[in-house]
């Protein structure tokens, strides 16, 4: 079990005691760097790509590898058994096997964790030949950001970074002794523990969230102390809405002069508008508060701004007193798309947007008291994705010390 970790201050002009340069920088004397070709078997599964089932042999894309592991829900492709023997006919996965993606996107990195799927081309196998390489430990260096800068250093490609399998092969990896392997594998795994265990948090979370949403906004279930009718009513009729105006494109700056410029979906993200340019010349403006709706590419998409902006014509501003209408726009989000019309762009007037109807309580405390239970489970959620992040950002912290001897783990061998 680890006992303790030793820090040493190293870099590349450095050589302390017990401790080498090599091509990769300086790590510990009795570690080595290998070519993978030399500590790996591969698989690369190039060919065409074989054509798709909606039921059969499950095909793992480069758009289901992930961070470590098979996201199975992401892309759901399926090939036949015939056509499943012919791309694995160079050699079938086996759980502990490696995957690596080598173009669009370029090193994703997986476990393989079911023997029974087929790999699609730009997807790499590679398996430890001995156990001198534990296939954790293997999966963990790849990730590396390390070696992933490796890897995009000896790529090629304009529009989308590659890589041949010939290169991806010659690359470096750095092998500690096989007893700290082991230890860097588990400690890194139990930070992906605890990384899943928040993605679990986050999904349940949000799930209550749906739940709550569809009995609150609906008046399926009725908050205590609150038993006024509810009315249908024309979103025209119970907010104000601006329609955005896109200025010249000469006034745009990025030196903040003038306001923030909300022109489309590119200015929103999680909710929430960000600022990517401000304009000189302000045409129709929002207001701190302001729901913020997209009415083009996609239609209907909502958030909110928390400083006041100038609007171009791919948004359009609602102002409500009460934070009800925000999320009852985000439950309704989905019925945009019915509305939608035109053919390169799918686009809404404000015709449309005004005429659509919302049911919701006369009494506006019970709709801030509706609002205010699905803020605190938004807020929960946002507290939960956050110590995610942190997470993510000290596994790669840990990932870069351990990986390579910065960090050293002490192993005690007797329990």
């Amino acid at each position: 079990m680890i006992m303790s970790k030793h820090k040493l201050a190293l870099d590349n002009s450095q050589v302390p005691e017990g401790y080498k340069k090599t091509e990769v920088g300086v790590i510990p004397e009795d570690w080595e760097v290998k070519k993978l070709l030399d500590v790996v078997d591969y698989v690369d599964y190039r060919g065409k790509t074989p054509p798709k089932q909606e039921s059969g042999i499950f095909l793992v894309t480069a758009k289901n590898i992930r961070e470590g592991f098979i996201d199975y829900e992401s892309s759901q492709e399926y090939v036949s058994e015939v056509e499943y023997d012919k791309i694995m006919r160079r050699g079938k996965p086996k759980i502990g096997d490696v995957i690596i993606t080598t173009e669009a996107p370029l090193g994703n990195v997986a476990t393989v964790d079911n023997e029974s799927i087929a790999l699609a081309q730009r997807v790499i196998k590679y398996r430890a030949r001995d156990q001198k390489l534990n296939h954790e430990y293997l999966k963990y260096y790849l990730l590396s950001n390390k070696f992933q800068k490796i890897l995009l250093d000896n790529s090629s490609g304009t529009t989308a970074q590659g890589i041949k399998g010939s290169i991806l092969h010659t690359l470096p990896i750095i092998i500690a002794t096989p007893t700290e392997q082991r230890a860097i594998a588990q400690t890194l795994s139990d930070v992906d523990g605890l990384i899943a265990a928040l993605d679990r948090a986050i999904a349940k979370k949000r799930n209550i969230k749906t739940a709550t949403m569809q009995e609150l906004l609906t008046g399926k279930k009725r908050l205590p102390g609150f038993n006024e009718e509810w009315q249908v009513k024309r979103l025209g009729d119970i907010a104000n809405i601006t329609m955005g105006q896109s200025p010249s494109s000469q006034y745009y700056n990025s030196k903040e002069i003038g306001l923030p410029l909300i022109q489309g979906n590119a200015d929103i993200k999680n909710r929430r508008a960000v600022i990517r340019n401000y304009t000189s010349e302000v045409t129709k403006k929002c207001y701190y508060g302001d729901i913020i709706l997209s009415v083009r590419a996609p239609v209907g998409e909502v958030a909110k701004t928390n400083f006041d902006a100038c609007i171009g014509r791919g948004v359009s501003a609602i102002s409500y007193p009460n934070d009800f209408l925000y999320h009852y726009l985000i439950f309704r989000e989905s019925r945009w798309s019915k509305l939608s019309k035109g053919s390169t762009f799918d686009s809404i007037n404000s015709t449309e947007i005004k005429s659509l109807e919302i049911k919701l309580p006369v009494d506006l405390k019970e709709q801030s008291a509706i609002a205010s239970i699905l803020s605190d489970i938004d807020a929960e959620i946002a507290a939960l994705e956050k110590r995610r992040a942190k997470t993510k950002a000290m596994k790669q912290g840990i990932m870069q010390e351990l990986l390579t001897g910065k960090t050293r783990l002490i192993v005690d061998n007797n329990p």
